[in-house]
């Protein structure tokens, strides 16, 4: 019998590129909370894909701070989130094409609270049966608990599904092999392929080049 696909998608750097909001909005906090904050905007990027907790501790804030810079990032975040970020390239066509391939979810870093804005902004939440974002799980990605806690909310049968995650950092793909289901690295956002390619082996250019891929297997 064949199994019915289960295709889980990052967001950040797979389907939508945020960075302006992202480093923009640390900057803001940096200035806000008068952090002295000496490092780059490489820094910053380096580290998206994380909790904001540790992003702040890995980029100097004291640990009693953190949570402070947290509420600051998300005060902001919330205002200019839509103005900053746009949909990758083909990701609608991505989105859509792999809703014609199986289910589809969602699979983020990110709270849900700015998610759902975001993928409504794109007309894009239509296509996905659950979205798990941060403040869902206790341990986020590379951890697999995001992963398994959206496929027990699918009903995830291993002898009836055929599930693949897409994304485009090592979080994604430890999390992936973590609980044990096939993965696919993107190449469209912020993982270097040396690093994706010790941890998956399937990569593709971006989303919708992962999804021709999937839809290709079946043939």
């Amino acid at each position: 019998m064949k199994k019915e696909k289960i295709i889980l998608f990052d967001l950040d750097g797979t389907l939508i590129d945020s960075t302006d909001a992202i480093v923009s909005t640390f900057y803001h906090t940096f200035k806000e909370l008068e952090f002295d904050f000496d490092g780059c905007d490489k820094d910053i990027k380096d580290l998206i894909g994380y909790p904001l907790d540790i992003m702040y501790k890995d980029l100097g804030v004291d640990d009693s701070k953190v949570w402070d810079f947290v509420d600051a990032y998300k005060n902001r975040y919330r205002v200019i989130s839509k103005e900053k970020t746009t949909l990758l390239e083909n990701a609608y066509e991505a989105v859509a094409l792999a809703s014609q391939l199986g289910r589809v979810s969602f699979v983020t870093t990110k709270t849900r609270m700015y998610t759902m804005p975001l993928l409504e902004h794109f007309n894009i939440a239509q296509f996905f049966e659950i979205v798990t974002g941060r403040e869902n799980v206790q341990n986020p990605k590379p951890h697999p608990e995001p992963i398994l806690i959206t496929l027990e909310q699918m009903n995830y049968d291993k002898n009836l599904h055929d599930v693949w995650m897409i994304g485009d950092t090592k979080l994604d793909l430890i999390a992936a092999n973590e609980a044990n289901i096939n993965s696919i690295g993107v190449l469209c956002g912020y993982g270097e392929e040396d690093e994706i390619r010790e941890y998956t082996q399937f990569i593709q250019k971006d989303a919708i080049s992962a999804i021709n891929f999937l839809k290709n297997l079946e043939n």
